[in-house]
Parts: structure tokens; C-alpha cells; sequence
């Protein structure tokens, strides 16, 4: 620990060191809040789509078992084939309807990251409220007047 730092004068290069860190510091902080709050819902969405594209697929595999079973079934007007055809279509359908419901019950419970979003609020408050340091002229300071500035 430096001298400076002990009075608690601490340089404006010490300062700017310090803000930067700290600005650091909060934002791969939230980053890390958001990444959490996120992986439990992103589970949640994986758990849902697969139902849906199970739901799907079944729902695909079912219209050739009732194209059939209509195709039989108007050319057997009796009790045979087309019945057992009908009866695994609607199975599936009926399979194919409860993972459908399984999947929108999974997805209603998607919430959007509120600690993040709040957090974030908190601290876009709070930088403006935050009041920048006066310019300091030469006119202020009498070892300016030998800096010159660069154009670049």
C-alpha cells in the first residue's frame, strides 16, 4: 500500500483502475445471475419441445393408419380390418393429444429471468444517479498549463 493510498488520496489513473474493476466485477456478476436463472427454464423448454416433437411424430405416424383404415373401411362396410386400423389411429391420437398437453404444461411454467431484469434496474438507477466529476481547467490547476494535449 502506497502512501497516497494510506491519506486516501488516490490518483485519477488509481481511480479510473478502480471504477473499471468494479464495473467489471458487476457485470460478469450479472451475467452470471442471468446464466443461472435461465438454465433451469431452458431445461424446461428442452422438456417440452421433445414432447412436442414426440407429439408430432406420432400425430405423422397416425395419418397413414387412418388413411387406411377410411380406405378399408368404405370398401369393408362390415365389422373387420378397418376397425383394428381405426382403432390404433385414434390410439395414437389420443397419445399424441396427452404429450401435446404434457409439453404446453411445460412451457406455461417459463418464467422470464426477474433477478436479472431487477437487478439490472437497480444498477441502471443507481449509474444515473451518478454525478460526473467536474472538469478540472488549467486556469483550476497551474501544473496543466505545461500539458498539451494531443489532437488524436
Amino acid at each position: 500500500m502506497s502512501a497516497a493510498d494510506a491519506n486516501g488520496d488516490r490518483s485519477l489513473g488509481q481511480l479510473v483502475a478502480s471504477a473499471t474493476a468494479d464495473m467489471s466485477a458487476l457485470v460478469h456478476d450479472e451475467i452470471a445471475l442471468a446464466k443461472a436463472e435461465l438454465r433451469q427454464d431452458a431445461k424446461r423448454a428442452g422438456i417440452g419441445s421433445a414432447a412436442f416433437v414426440v407429439a408430432g411424430a406420432l400425430a405423422l405416424f397416425a395419418l397413414p393408419v387412418l388413411s387406411f383404415a377410411a380406405a378399408y373401411g368404405i370398401h369393408n362396410l362390415g365389422l373387420g380390418l378397418a376397425w383394428s386400423f381405426l382403432i390404433v389411429g385414434g390410439a395414437f391420437l389420443v397419445l399424441a393429444g396427452l404429450l401435446a398437453l404434457i409439453a404446453m404444461a411445460k412451457m406455461k411454467k417459463i418464467k422470464k429471468p426477474e433477478k436479472s431484469i431487477n437487478s439490472a434496474r437497480q444498477t441502471a438507477a443507481v449509474l444515473q444517479k451518478a454525478k460526473p466529476h467536474p472538469r478540472v481547467t488549467a486556469a483550476d490547476h497551474p501544473a496543466l498549463e505545461s500539458v498539451t494535449r494531443s489532437s488524436v
